[in-house]
């Protein structure tokens, strides 16, 4: 076979038909060319990404959230020009595009409605950004910090550094703790329980130096030591205090619970245990000489 034959067989396999979309053939050279210009319009808009992320918002000191969010609207944004694009270089206009929103309609009542929900929930999520990249958030039962909000899903890192694909959905159907949302200042309740024997005065004055010796605790709004409860063996106190970083919040919870352990020891005041009282009665005492079936038989 020449190198013409084969020119020739290969022109013929590049212009097979394979479909009609609005009276126009789409072959398979027409294929391999909306995925080239597909596949290039989706590098370039991933490099543009990037760009926009490191140089030009970086420069502009725009919050790391809100970077995120705006170079991926403008990475999704060329990579729909390039879609169109595509489209006109395989010879399908803008008509021809809605005959095939049409097959995909008929597609997406038969099996695409959780792939629809997901993408329009990550446009939601990107535009509102009620999530941001960087966010401390609690999904179901899972604590973490967002990573990556893409197209499809959102992935959270757990405190485990397990990485948790979440579909977007659930962000927007479903109710999440966004723990920086507009303020990071989050309140921590340490629960603790003295003895009634303990001095009141110094419980409350204890309590208060642990809030104050937290370099972590913020002055406004100021700590609170409240007593909240009279239980069964001790006084339920409650110190109430502000942090600045809601993914600290464990460790300074740590810390002032290993600080009231020290400050209570320093000033003998007691953190009970629970306590059960159990009242045995005496058995009553039997005649002497009479037996049980005595006594029965008596009845």
């Amino acid at each position: 076979m020449t190198f013409l034959e084969v020119m020739a067989l290969l022109n013929g396999i590049l212009d097979f038909t394979i479909f009609k979309v609005a009276e126009t053939n789409v072959t398979v050279r027409s294929l391999i060319t909306f995925a080239m210009v597909t596949s290039a319009f989706a590098v370039s808009a991933r490099i543009l990404r990037n760009v926009l992320m490191t140089k030009f918002f970086a420069r502009l000191r725009i919050e790391k959230g809100t970077r995120y969010s705006l170079s991926r609207i403008v990475q999704y944004f060329v990579l729909f020009i390039g879609i169109v694009v595509a489209f006109q270089f395989i010879g399908i206009d803008l008509s021809g595009l809605l005959v095939i929103f049409g097959f995909l309609s008929v597609g997406i009542g038969f099996g695409l409605q959780n792939i629809t929900s997901n993408f329009i929930s990550g446009l939601i999520l990107l535009f509102e950004r009620h999530i941001r990249v960087g966010d401390r958030v609690t999904v179901g039962n899972t604590e973490g910090d967002v990573t990556e909000i893409n197209i499809r899903s959102t992935t959270v890192r757990s405190l485990r550094n397990i990485s948790i694909i979440v579909p977007n959905s659930e962000f927007i159907s479903g109710t999440v703790v966004n723990w920086s949302h507009s303020d990071p200042k989050v309140r921590l309740d340490i629960a603790v329980g003295v003895s009634y024997d303990s001095d009141l005065d110094t419980v409350l004055r204890s309590l208060q130096e642990v809030a104050e010796e937290c370099p972590e605790v913020l002055r406004k709004p100021p700590p609170e030591v409240l007593l909240e409860e009279f239980a069964d063996s001790s006084w339920n106190m409650n110190l109430r205090v502000w942090i600045n970083d809601p993914k600290r919040n464990r460790y300074v919870r740590s810390d002032l619970n290993c600080a009231i352990v020290r400050k209570f020891r320093e000033n003998n005041i007691e953190i009970p245990f629970p306590q059960r009282d159990f009242h045995v009665r005496s058995p009553l005492p039997l005649p002497i000489g009479s037996s049980m079936e005595e006594l029965t038989d008596g009845k």
